[in-house]
């Protein structure tokens, strides 16, 4: 069995930190709706990604992933997208928290509307 040293250790942790850190960071994913698709008030889940029209015709794209302890947020009611895995709930009008343990916002994509299809960008 081979010994680590101190530096070989440090860089392994460097390379999994920078990894982590860039697949944190990376590009948004590319999903797409239809807009009729999207409920007025609500949000519909697609690709990981949480589509929500808060008013009639301005469009919101949200990470599914919670940014409390990064479990998929899987109930949407109305303009509520809730955390079932500690019970974080997010506005999805602007992404913020509602109540629950949850701190952070979710993240945000910007979103295009083109020929009736609502899109990450």
């Amino acid at each position: 069995m081979a010994k680590c040293s101190r530096r070989m250790f440090l860089l392994g942790t460097a390379t999994t930190f920078a990894g982590a850190y860039l697949a944190a960071c990376g590009s948004q994913p590319s999903a797409e709706i239809a807009a009729t698709e999207i409920p007025v008030g609500s949000a519909k889940i697609i690709d990981n990604v949480i589509f929500a029209q808060p008013e009639e015709g301005v469009f919101k794209a949200y990470s599914q992933t919670c940014p409390h302890q990064n479990n998929l947020i899987t109930e949407i009611d109305g303009d509520v997208a809730t955390c079932t895995a500690h019970f974080t709930s997010y506005n999805l009008s602007d992404g913020s928290v509602i109540e629950g343990p949850g701190r952070d916002p979710l993240t945000e994509y910007e979103v295009t509307e083109e020929g009736g299809t609502v899109k990450t960008v």
